[in-house]
């Protein structure tokens, strides 16, 4: 796993063989967009330690939709520390193991990708969900983080926007492997676009993918191009 700097005393990416999840702070309280693999959390606890930091202080882990990439380390760390697992209200089944996750609607193109990735991205466990979260909702971190449901990629899927420090993770309805793009494996390609169109249009100044560095520079510029350019 690498731990990178995306705003100083204030976002890290830790960034794992396939797909990322990201630190934020405020001062020593901390939150978990995304948790990575079920392998993950003996890693993620060592990057916070390496900061500085203490992982008791991880008050909540957001999930940005249900695959086992995303959700992964989130229980355990969760049982460990004690933090509130927040998710939407129509992935939160799924994570909870109640029901299975919806099969994409592939391109042709994805299906080795999609074949590839089904053999070495384990499963992740049935993970208690503390919090549904609808649009709108209000997330308890970042001075005003709240929830952007991005449906498209699963129908749960959300993006989570912190106005006041110009930032805006996407889960994986973006990705920003190679040119920015659409993320791959959707449920409904067309909610898909829409929802990336929705997501550009709060025009951040950083933009944080599930898969893909970060977009620190031109940001809002970036990512209107990249959802006027995509085809439903």
């Amino acid at each position: 796993m690498d731990l990178v700097e995306v705003l100083p005393n204030r976002l890290h990416m830790l960034r794992f063989p396939i797909g990322q999840a990201y630190l934020w702070q405020d001062g020593e309280a901390l939150t978990l967009i995304d948790a990575g693999n079920i392998e993950s959390a003996a890693e993620i606890e060592g990057a916070i330690r390496s900061l500085g930091l203490l992982p008791e202080r991880l008050e909540r882990i957001v999930l940005t939709h249900c695959h086992g990439d995303h959700i992964g380390a989130a229980g355990e760390l969760a049982a460990r520390w004690g933090a509130r697992v927040l998710a939407h209200r129509l992935d939160a089944p799924v994570i909870r193991g109640e029901r299975p996750a919806p099969e994409p609607v592939l391109l042709d193109w994805e299906v080795p990708l999609y074949e590839h990735a089904l053999k070495v991205v384990p499963g992740a466990p049935p993970t208690p969900v503390d919090q549904e979260v609808e649009n709108g909702d209000a997330l308890g971190f970042g001075d005003g983080a709240y929830a952007v449901h991005s449906p498209g990629h699963t129908d749960g899927s959300i993006g989570v926007h912190l106005p006041r420090h110009g930032v805006l993770f996407t889960g994986d309805c973006v990705a920003a492997v190679g040119p920015l793009m659409l993320g791959v494996f959707n449920v409904d390609r067309a909610r898909a676009v829409d929802s990336f169109r929705r997501l550009a249009a709060l025009s951040p100044a950083v933009a944080c993918f599930g898969h893909g560095d970060p977009v620190t520079t031109d940001t809002a510029a970036a990512l209107a191009k990249a959802a006027a350019d995509t085809a439903s």
